[in-house]
């Protein structure tokens, strides 16, 4: 197959789909890969390395668009990229459209065949192409929640981990998955007070096993939100239902309780944000106040590390392209019902629940639309 690689277009954001040992494994298996040229430059792969690999370099990403069967991206697509994209190709990348009706609609208009990384499933019903860029944002909001509670940044002035005499930080995870866990890794190993919130009692378990009595669990059905969020200095928000708009756990009224320059950073802002005044930022303006909290809502974390998360990411979606490339879609998505899972929207049909409910669309069995 020929498989197409885009420099991503969007705002600050500077992964890019394939690294050079991926493009190396795909044309080892026989298949043609196009790469933009400099599109991974910002992650520290120059245009020598893709040639090496076997990729071919090509000027424009509209020639891309026009030759490839399958795009590979990491953001979801932008408008003018929507505009290229053709009926029947293969779109593989983060989606995210509970949060983003117009992309959806693009989408679907396009009849192209749009496989989101963010709902592809694992047999415990994980999200292993989530996953590494979960880690990666979890571990970012505590660095940047930290550096917000500076003075010079608005903060309280406190540091996180407290000094000598001086108390640590009221660190609050909503959400013990993996943006808790690894923000809870950050916080306790910064020596924060930390305090991680889930309905699952099994999961609360499981991050006492590996945390000790460095965190406290807290079940959220067992739990006074509000006094906690009143206590918190800095909240991280990690909440997520797999490809459905996060919900608004911290309303508007619950900031009145917080503390003056306490911090909010909200990771699952790519999902709309469990945060009810949250709105998306980007690294060049990444934070806002409202009722003196201040507000971190940067929509791609993992893109300010761009050579770290491309090759994690990189790990975790190559073994799903191989076998679409080698089987063709639907093969692959038949054999596959974790793979399946990640179908969100298929020759303008949404084949994905969560985003056809949050829009109003008709839902179609993504194992009934690709037989059809």
């Amino acid at each position: 197959m020929r498989i197409g690689v885009p420099k991503e277009i969007k705002s600050q954001e500077n992964r890019i789909g394939l690294t050079p040992d991926s493009v190396k494994t795909l044309v080892s298996e026989g298949h043609e890969v196009l790469v933009e040229i400099n599109g991974g430059f910002e992650a520290g792969f120059d245009n020598g390395q893709y040639k090496n690999a076997g990729a071919k370099i090509i000027e424009k990403a509209s020639d891309i668009f026009n030759d490839a069967e399958i795009i590979v991206k990491v953001k979801e697509p932008q408008k003018v990229e929507v505009e290229m994209i053709r009926e029947n190709q293969i779109i593989y990348t983060y989606l995210h459209l509970a949060a983003a009706k117009e992309l959806t609609e693009g989408l679907l208009r396009s009849k192209s065949i749009n496989i989101a990384y963010e709902t592809i499933t694992d047999d415990n019903g994980r999200l292993p192409l989530l996953a590494p860029m979960s880690a990666v944002a979890g571990r970012m909001s505590v660095q940047a929640g930290a550096h917000c509670l500076e003075k010079n940044q608005k903060g309280r002035g406190i540091l996180l981990g407290g000094a000598p005499g001086g108390e640590p930080a009221n660190v609050l995870i909503l959400g013990g998955g993996v943006v808790g866990e690894n923000a809870a890794t950050i916080a306790t190993g910064m020596k924060a007070k930390v305090h991680v919130v889930d309905k699952s009692e099994t999961r609360l378990k499981q991050l006492v096993e590996i945390f000790g009595d460095k965190i406290i669990p807290e079940q959220s059905d067992q739990i006074d939100l509000k006094k906690l969020v009143a206590e918190a200095d800095l909240i991280v928000g990690g909440v997520l239902i797999p490809g459905a708009e996060a919900p608004k756990l911290v309303t508007k009224n619950m900031l009145k309780l917080m503390k003056r320059g306490s911090v909010i950073v909200d990771v699952a802002i790519d999902q709309g944000g469990c945060v009810e005044t949250s709105k998306p930022t980007t690294f060049n303006d990444p934070t806002f106040i409202v009722d003196d909290v201040v507000h971190y809502c940067v929509a791609n974390m993992p893109g300010g590390v761009p050579r770290t998360s491309t090759i994690a990411l990189n790990k975790a979606t190559l073994p799903y392209l191989v076998k679409l490339a080698n089987k063709g879609y639907k093969k692959a998505l038949e054999e596959d019902k974790n793979f399946l899972a990640g179908l969100n929207i298929y020759k303008g049909k949404v084949t994905y629940k969560a985003v056809a409910d949050t829009f109003g669309h008709e839902f179609v069995d993504p194992e009934k639309a690709i037989k059809d």
